[in-house]
């Protein structure tokens, strides 16, 4: 099965003696179809009892799958001619090295719970695409580019912009297509609701650092701002609620957030970023970059339940041993605020999979 994309164990009915356990396999054919093929299994076990497998493990399955980077796909995008009228590619890692010729706004396949931000944009009528998530080949497989860059349109007379781009894969959902560059954060929705206490994110990494950082809106000249960027990785748990008037609050529950200071020429293999709960604060480690975002340039966003896009208002630290509801993992080519970035900086990475 060339397709085969997850393994998802559905929950076993419970005997005396026997037991159920439905297996059901998700894959997909060329065209991105869903088939469905159940397997059900009845095994002898006399005096044992099993526990059924939990949703979330499907989830930390699926985000284990997908992070090893060696399945890609491309959407193929026609610029507007205003523009030059040039053909580009959006890449996301799931698929069997298709194209897509389209201008539809990007959907993920079921059980892709990753994004990139590989993005489509059309603004006032202009069709313009940004990729900065690039597949490279790493000895038999294939593992993901992360890069920070300056990305201009230029017509004479008319448009004279620079915008400075930062390359990200993170657990979520970005909007498409983008219509202006207005509130940057509150077009990404940041992770998924989760219930369970992970131990750590292990990954390989190459990095090129320490670029200084650009200043590129689109609305302004680019401006150098006379201090370095660092690539930067974050996995946190949260505990969320929403309040009667529509906001929506958070307590950090779990933190685990390295920035890449350093050049490393060479991969670095299993790097393993152990999540710490509770108030981190007071550790040897802590860093105020690790601290609670309370600022909105940097603040995620969610959807409340009346529909409106709303900041996750983060509080406070959560009690060590608080259950969260909500995981949020991103890679990222700097850790600067959106439309700034180390111009240069360039982060690699493989087999991404996240420890229960």
């Amino acid at each position: 099965m060339d397709n085969f994309l997850s393994l998802v164990v559905m929950p076993a009915f419970f005997m005396k003696k026997y037991y159920l356990c439905c297996h059901m396999i998700i894959a997909h054919d060329f065209m991105g179809r869903k088939i469905f093929y159940a397997i059900a299994i009845v095994l002898m076990a006399s005096t044992v009892w099993q526990r059924p497998v939990s949703a979330q493990s499907c989830v930390i399955e699926s985000i284990n799958s997908y992070g090893t980077f060696d399945r890609w796909s491309a959407r193929e995008v026609k610029e507007s001619g205003i523009i030059g009228g040039k053909t580009n590619r959006l890449f996301e890692f799931y698929g069997d090295f298709d194209v897509t010729r389209a201008k539809e706004p990007f959907t993920a396949p079921e059980g892709y719970l990753w994004r990139t931000n590989n993005v489509l944009a059309v603004v006032a009528g202009v069709t313009k695409t940004n990729n900065t998530v690039y597949p490279e080949k790493r000895g038999d497989g294939y593992c993901a580019r992360l890069e920070t860059h300056v990305e201009s349109v230029k017509v004479l007379g008319m448009i004279n912009m620079d915008v400075t781009c930062q390359g990200a894969v993170f657990i979520g959902s970005l909007e498409e297509p983008i219509k202006d560059t207005k509130a940057p954060m509150a077009k990404v929705l940041y992770g998924i609701p989760f219930e369970g206490r992970p131990e750590a994110v292990v990954f390989d990494y190459k990095a090129e650092v320490g670029h200084e950082v650009m200043r590129g809106t689109g609305f302004s000249p680019l401006k150098e701002m006379g201090y370095p960027d660092y690539p930067i990785v974050c996995m946190m748990l949260q505990k969320r609620w929403e309040e009667p008037d529509g906001s929506v609050h958070a307590r950090r529950v779990g933190t685990a957030i390295h920035r890449f200071d350093e050049n490393a020429h060479e991969w670095v293999d299993g790097y393993r970023l152990e999540v710490s709960y509770g108030d981190i604060t007071d550790k040897p480690f802590y860093q105020d970059y690790m601290g609670l975002k309370t600022d909105p340039a940097t603040a995620y966003y969610c959807i409340n339940s009346k529909g409106d896009k709303v900041m996750v208002e983060e509080d406070g630290w959560a009690d060590a041993d608080e259950e969260p509801n909500w995981l949020i993992l991103t890679f990222l080519a700097s850790s600067a605020e959106a439309f700034h970035g180390g111009v240069g900086n360039i982060l690699w990475i493989d087999n991404v999979k996240v420890e229960m």
